[in-house]
């Protein structure tokens, strides 16, 4: 029977920690790292059986995962960020799984978000697989301009149940949220040295509005499905607006 260690990474995620630690009974531990936060998180997570650790500065999301990983007493790692949690159905397969030999590198979860006051099932949401139950000896977390994943070597399978995700609490943390990965793409791309053309720009976000709302069904989540899109579409159109810009400016700086 394998044991199990959940990951938790954080940062002034004291309003809603307790529900990640809640739904990880499952786990045989639960280790939080935290980059210094400021509200009482490290005090809530200690006082619900997590072993805290502190680490700064803030070396990316990849490399925190990793080094909870690492600090964890078993190879079986479950890692949760601190905006979701494990559904009933997902808790009891992970109690079902520890039961029996892995047979797998690596399981993954289909993922739903709460978005706008319901569960998105559509707009390219959903069912949004996410491996998060892994041994570490054979897996670890890698690096993204904007979502880090975990790649195994070996079988990947699929348990099971949901992670509950809730990302923003508002249309505007989303945007707020989009506007950050603008910025990442943008100098991801710049660092390639991709001039995006006029294709991208303007065909780009067209497309990307019909692939959530229509081909991904998005109108079935009503009104926050057309928000999603309209969003998504407006995302993609100032990350190319933006890389070109970082790009004009990288030149005419080698320039002079």
């Amino acid at each position: 029977m394998p044991f199990l260690s959940a990951t938790i990474v954080a940062h002034n995620e004291a309003h809603r920690i307790g529900r990640a630690i809640g739904s990880l009974a499952c786990a045989d531990e639960i280790v939080l790292v935290d980059d210094g936060s400021t509200d009482n998180t490290r005090e809530i997570a200690s006082a619900l059986g997590a072993r805290v650790v502190v680490n700064q500065p803030w070396p990316g999301p990849a490399a925190q995962k990793n080094l909870a990983a690492q600090l964890a007493r078993h190879d079986w790692i479950l890692s949760l960020d601190a905006d979701e949690e494990l559904d009933a159905e997902a808790q009891q397969a992970i109690l079902s799984w520890k039961s029996g030999e892995p047979a797998a590198a690596g399981y993954r979860f289909r993922r739903r978000a709460f978005f706008l006051g319901r569960w998105i099932c559509h707009s390219g949401w959903y069912p949004d697989y996410k491996l998060r139950l892994y041994d570490r000896r054979r897996g670890a977390f890698q690096p993204a301009p904007v979502h880090d994943s975990v790649r195994v070597d070996g079988r990947v399978a699929t348990l099971p149940g949901h992670i509950l995700h809730f990302p923003v609490e508002t249309l505007e943390e989303y945007r707020q949220q989009l506007d950050r990965y603008v910025e990442r793409i943008a100098e991801h791309l710049t660092r390639q040295g991709e001039r995006p053309g006029w294709g991208l720009r303007y065909l780009a976000p067209a497309w990307r509005w019909v692939h959530v709302y229509l081909v991904h069904a998005g109108f079935l989540d009503g009104r926050a499905g057309w928000i999603i899109a309209r969003e998504e579409a407006r995302y993609v159109y100032r990350k190319y607006r933006r890389a070109l810009e970082l790009l004009v400016q990288s030149r005419t700086g080698r320039a002079r």
